[in-house]
């Protein structure tokens, strides 16, 4: 085998590792990703915020 198809092989492995380990992380962003900005229901928009009582 001559060097020039190994130094390709190895760059194509190389290649071929990066492409897994990041397709694995942006796949376990994807499933662990929580939304900053929690979803509102109409039914909670219409209610007033309630509020604790500190005087007595």
């Amino acid at each position: 085998m001559s060097l020039t198809m190994i130094i390709l092989m190895l760059i194509g492995g190389w290649l071929a590792v990066a492409a897994a380990m990041l397709w694995g992380v942006l796949r376990i962003t994807r499933r662990h990703h929580h939304s900053s900005i929690p979803a509102m229901k109409p039914a909670d928009a219409e209610k007033p915020d309630a509020h604790h009582v500190t005087a007595h």
